[in-house]
């Protein structure tokens, strides 16, 4: 179980970008305690979509409120497309912006989740779950894939996940990643 403090942080970073009219999804750790194995996580993980052009926008209105963990937030913010930003009580929070047809159509997918103590937040979906972290294709991100695949079983679409990840694969132009994904869905039968 997570510390109550990193619930109190999302819900209170999504009231703030509610009230900013903010599309947002909440990813990473916070949805894998809702679609996989729960782990410990210490920093808070999303994405804001928005339309491209409007990023420095978002920066201001993101570092009103939080503190930047880097030095030209801005700058690192246009070239890398994230935010690194902490809150008033130390959590940390990785904002990934989104733009791309897949994070609009991971927007849509997502659904409201209670969390502990109280509350809903706003985190995407199982299949998407899967396709954001085979796409990241760290170490843990594939233990959290397998976990996630073994808990939901047959409720995934895994059609829809080959074909997402298919087309991050090809951008990313590492095509292994869906043989990845197949091994585990094989595996998983």
């Amino acid at each position: 179980m997570l510390p109550e403090s990193i619930w109190e942080s999302a819900l209170e970073l999504q009231t703030f970008l509610q009230q900013h009219k903010l599309s947002f999804v909440f990813i990473g750790g916070l949805a894998v305690q809702r679609w996989g194995q729960p782990r410990m996580t210490d920093d808070i993980d999303l994405t804001v979509v928005i339309p491209f052009g409007t990023e420095s926008q978002l920066a201001r209105t993101m570092l009103n409120r939080y503190q930047s963990r880097h030095p030209k937030p801005i700058e690192f913010a246009l070239e890398a497309r994230i935010l690194l930003l902490r809150d008033l009580s130390g959590i940390e929070i990785d904002l990934s912006i989104g733009g791309m047809p897949f994070e609009h159509r991971m927007l849509e997918r997502s659904s409201e989740w209670g969390v502990p103590g109280g509350g809903q937040i706003r985190t995407c979906g199982a299949e998407d779950l899967v396709v954001l972290k085979g796409f990241a294709d760290r170490s843990q991100d594939w233990i959290d894939v397998e976990n996630i695949v073994c808990r939901q079983g047959n409720k995934l679409d895994r059609k829809l996940m080959l074909e997402e990840l298919g087309y991050l694969a090809e951008l990313k132009e590492q095509p292994e990643l869906l043989h990845r994904l197949q091994s585990i869905f094989d595996k998983s039968n």
